[in-house]
């Protein structure tokens, strides 16, 4: 049997640190992709050795393991889900995607010591091409939305590595509360939302930010440099904090030349080969 899943990596636009609060989030795939194929054998392993502690936890059965992926490492775009919805999806196969969102969860905080939400892994096997996924995270509730045409985002590399398996960060629960609340507001303000009025709200996301305590100086500056471009109607660090990529959204593609408007992917998929 050879099995063979393909994952998309995740941007969020907006509602960051609401997963593990009950809050609000609004992600899409984007089609750059990480694949892992598996090959089954008569006994043993090979492949990398935390691809291999991942596989085992997950239940996987004798087989040679392999990793594709342009997906960056350490930049905001979830390479470490995608890496462990598809070890979920090649040791275990199709599930309701709930079910394999919930397991690879579970292998990235066992194995790679991540304290990470769902947002990352219903993003991934829930997306839609050309659609946005409004996550309720109160009861996993997500409602698949047309991406406005005329929303264009790209990413800019802060050229700032983060690991958050040893990430502290430190923000006390009335901080964390009032982050959760006000980001829900943005949330449902940015569906109907203008390009103009949406890159205010990122703006306001990532001041947010900031006060949670999860963003550096150093980012806060080549924001506020980027943000000064015309044409540029706002930016914001994306992801769990601490570096990675920005999130720009901008008028058009000639706006910040060097970098390509963002696409969006369909689901997860999982091939099988008997």
């Amino acid at each position: 049997m050879r099995r063979r899943a393909i994952v998309p990596a995740r941007i969020n636009i907006i509602g960051e640190h609401t997963d593990y609060s009950g809050g609000l989030s609004l992600p899409f795939a984007l089609d750059c992709h990480l694949t892992v194929e598996a090959v089954e054998r008569e006994e043993g392993f090979t492949g990398d050795e935390i691809v291999i502690q991942l596989w085992k936890s997950s239940g996987g059965w004798p087989a040679d393991i392999s990793i594709k992926s342009n997906i960056p490492i350490g930049k905001g775009m979830s390479s470490s889900a995608a890496l462990c919805v598809g070890i979920v999806l090649c040791s275990q196969g199709n599930q309701v995607p709930l079910q394999v969102a919930q397991e690879a969860q579970r292998i990235e905080h066992e194995i790679l010591g991540t304290p990470c939400g769902l947002l990352d892994q219903l993003a991934m096997l829930n997306a839609k091409k050309g659609h946005i996924s409004l996550i309720d995270f109160s009861n996993l509730n997500i409602k698949s939305i047309p991406l406005p045409e005329n929303w264009h985002f790209k990413l800019v590399d802060s050229n700032i590595h983060r690991d958050l398996s040893s990430t502290d960060y430190g923000a006390n629960s009335t901080e964390l509360n009032r982050h959760v609340m006000e980001e829900n507001i943005r949330v449902n303000e940015s569906i109907n939302a203008s390009p103009e009025e949406l890159g205010g709200l990122l703006n306001q996301t990532h001041s947010s930010l900031i006060s949670l305590g999860v963003s550096l100086p150093e980012i806060d500056k080549k924001l506020e440099s980027i943000r000064m471009i015309e044409g540029v109607l706002g930016a914001r660090m994306m992801g769990g904090g601490f570096g990675g990529m920005l999130l720009v959204l901008v008028n058009d593609s000639d706006v910040l030349p060097d970098y390509p408007l963002l696409s969006s992917s369909g689901p997860a998929v999982l091939e099988e080969f008997l």
